[in-house]
């Protein structure tokens, strides 16, 4: 017969959730239900741990740094041919502009790489630069010394010293050896400008070599580049190895009477991008393993 509560009695009257269990039966259920699930090995996990630093490294090429080929011998001595720089993509989204002195990666303002022949990628380059590990192809991009920012006057007359508000710049320590900081040539070489707001005047360290603002003052812009089109600062030479080294503001941007800005916003951390995301996986390992561990029962 069933009691008033709808529990199944036994023959004593005692309902049967309510009755204790004794001998094995007891002893097997307890012991299964301490007995803690088995974690998943370190293989099984290794996927989930890639899949993770991937999402990482994107973000980070997005938003943080990303990594830059020179293709051209513009930058020389500063960057070599086929040098990898990483460049902070951090500044520009606090709202920091370009300041004089810095190397910049900046996309094609207006056909200045018109005629230069794009690689095609296969597709494990493709997959490689979409993670950052590899710059694109496919990316028009430039990198140049900032030399004048909104508001400059700029001007080059014979073959230097290079002028900016007025003041010579001693470019020594960065234009190419045996170059001149102003060439001598009617197709750009000689000029005055001034820089409107919200754009800045570019030059390549290799003077004698480099197709930079001087020479592309016929585009729309006049040979300026838009601050818009600015990526970010080269902050780092990653490698090859035996070059790494930062790439600093030189002593002669911070004379006086040049008016220089100051930075808006904290200098990222000349780190890899796939080296932080591989970073950001550890302390997701380690917290799965201790929430497996607090969750399961202890002996």
């Amino acid at each position: 017969m069933n009691s008033a509560n709808g529990f199944a009695a036994s023959g004593d009257g005692t309902p049967e959730e309510q009755r204790p269990r004794t001998g094995s039966e007891g002893q097997d259920k307890d012991e299964a239900a301490r007995e803690p699930k088995k974690p998943r090995s370190f293989w099984k996990e290794l996927p989930i741990l890639i899949l993770i630093a991937l999402v990482l490294a994107l973000l980070i090429k997005t938003f943080l740094v990303q990594a830059f080929s020179i293709p051209s011998d513009s930058m020389q001595n500063t960057l070599q041919q086929g040098d990898r720089v990483l460049v902070d993509k951090l500044t520009p989204w606090f709202g920091s502009k370009p300041e004089r002195g810095e190397v910049v990666v900046f996309h094609d303002p207006d056909n200045w790489l018109a005629g230069e022949p794009t690689p095609t990628p296969n597709a494990v380059q493709k997959a490689l630069s979409f993670i950052g590990l590899m710059p694109s192809a496919e990316e028009k991009d430039l990198i140049k010394r900032v030399i004048g920012v909104g508001g400059d006057t700029v001007e080059c007359k014979g073959t230097g010293p290079l002028l900016v508000n007025g003041k010579a710049l001693n470019e020594e320590s960065y234009v190419y050896a045996g170059n001149t900081p102003c060439s001598q040539d009617d197709q750009g070489g000689q000029f005055k400008v001034k820089v409107p707001k919200g754009f800045i005047w570019v030059m390549g360290d290799h003077r004698q070599n480099s197709r930079d603002s001087r020479y592309n003052q016929a585009d729309k812009n006049h040979g300026m580049v838009p601050v818009d089109k600015v990526v970010g600062r080269a902050i780092v030479k990653a490698w090859p190895i035996n070059r790494w080294g930062t790439l600093p503001i030189p002593d002669t941007f911070d004379q006086p009477g040049l008016d220089k800005q100051q930075a808006s916003a904290a200098a990222s951390l000349p780190v890899a991008p796939q080296g932080v995301a591989l970073v950001g996986v550890l302390p997701v390992a380690v917290w799965r393993r201790r929430r497996r561990a607090a969750s399961a029962p202890t002996r």
